[in-house]
């Protein structure tokens, strides 16, 4: 089973900081990421994401994925009701495969302007041993689990190639 975990920093390197930690858990085979991506909450409101590079595995939801995720989290608030039944149909498709409106509302207000968050989908982590090498780090952790038929029905959505593993 993997897991869609946000981990939330208080400053804008925060989350580019930690990517390279979650690379060094997986080359120690303590985590499989089997996808990443780094948003930064610039002062002015806007988000600017990184995608991952150079992961085994990497690309298996690819930019469609992450654009829609990051783009419903913080930008759709300020659209309003103009585009309101298209963000209830996204909100829908992401709902139906497992990604519930209350993981993506505490996202959002979780991080604010000159914040960033370090988007993952991963799954076999030693969570022990992880959360003891970072115990020097704050960040806030929010996570929501997606069974098989729900990691299947996201690779479907957005046309993603299988993942090696």
């Amino acid at each position: 089973m993997s897991s869609l975990i946000v981990l939330a920093f208080g400053d804008e390197d925060g989350a580019e900081a930690m990517r390279e930690r979650m690379y060094d858990f997986q080359r120690r085979e303590l985590i499989t990421l089997e996808d990443a991506a780094v948003a930064v909450r610039k002062q002015n409101g806007h988000v600017k994401v990184k995608q991952a590079h150079s992961l085994v595995g990497a690309g298996a939801m690819g930019g469609s994925f992450w654009g829609l995720l990051i783009g419903l989290i913080f930008w759709m608030p300020w659209l309003g009701m103009a585009i309101g039944a298209v963000t209830g149909a996204i909100s829908g498709k992401l709902t139906d495969i497992g990604i519930d409106d209350d993981f993506i509302e505490e996202v959002a207000e979780t991080v604010d302007p000159g914040e960033s968050a370090l988007f993952l989908l991963a799954r076999d982590a030693q969570t022990d041993r992880i959360v003891e090498e970072l115990s020097d780090v704050d960040f806030e952790l929010i996570q929501t689990n997606l069974s098989p038929e729900d990691e299947d029905r996201l690779r479907e959505a957005f046309a993603a190639e299988e993942v090696a593993g």
